[in-house]
């Protein structure tokens, strides 16, 4: 299975028109899951401003050939080329989402070093909105100060879809954020816990080995990916 995130600046009128029509992935050879949506800077506001002409999808896939293949022969495929991609092998998630299968029961091991990718997907409850919102405001203000965080955006499909993408220096730096600290990332975990904000939620941990385009004018993970012979993007 892989996961790829794309994200592309392709102005308001196509970005539109690829929110309102994301991929079919019974009629995209090798999609298995796929969700089109816009973006917002992680910076810790209770409601972030998307960007406009921004877009971004979110989308699993049974092999690299397929991916390839969807970027050369399908519209919205050579809309999100221009942009910049990120392809990863799930490594452990947390939760479930359904929509999504093949990720994996068990965790796989992962080096301290290595970079990391933390993928988080919710399907809000509406009367836990504005808790979620003032939750994920204070957790996300200490994601963006920490400096091992090298991206991140937040990602959305209202009323349907919540989710944050986020790439670390190493593994043991996430963890530490996520884990270590005992601030307010872990006061909305447990917030979650004792009442939680979404119908179904998950938190996917990914190993990026492949990255193309540019993001904000660069590729946060040039020099970094893990098998960065593994493809010619």
């Amino acid at each position: 299975m892989i996961v790829t995130v794309q994200i592309a600046d392709v102005g308001p009128r196509a970005a539109t028109r690829a929110l309102f029509g994301p991929p079919d992935p019974a009629r995209v050879p090798g999609l298995t899951y796929a969700a089109t949506v816009t973006t917002a800077p992680i910076a810790g506001r209770l409601l972030p401003a998307p960007r406009p002409g921004r877009v971004a999808m979110i989308a699993a896939w049974e092999e690299d050939a397929a991916i390839d293949e969807f970027r050369h022969a399908h519209p919205l495929g050579a809309l999100f080329a221009r942009g910049w991609e990120a392809r990863m092998r799930p490594l452990r998630v947390s939760g479930a989402w359904p929509e999504m299968p093949g990720l994996p029961a068990e965790p796989l091991p992962v080096d301290e070093e290595e970079p990391i990718a933390a993928l988080t997907l919710g399907r809000p409850r509406l009367g836990r909105a504005l808790p979620f919102l003032r939750s994920a405001a204070a957790a996300e203000a200490e994601a963006a100060r920490d400096g091992a965080m090298i991206a991140s955006s937040g990602l959305a499909r209202p009323p349907r879809l919540v989710s944050t993408f986020s790439l670390w220096r190493s593994f043991a730096a996430m963890r530490e954020y996520a884990y270590g600290k005992g601030g307010a990332h872990q006061d909305s975990v447990r917030t979650d816990r004792e009442r939680p904000f979404h119908h179904a939620s998950a938190f996917v941990r990914l190993r990026p080995y492949a990255s193309s385009g540019s993001w904000d004018g660069r590729d946060p993970l040039a020099g970094l990916a893990q098998e960065p012979s593994a493809l010619n993007l």
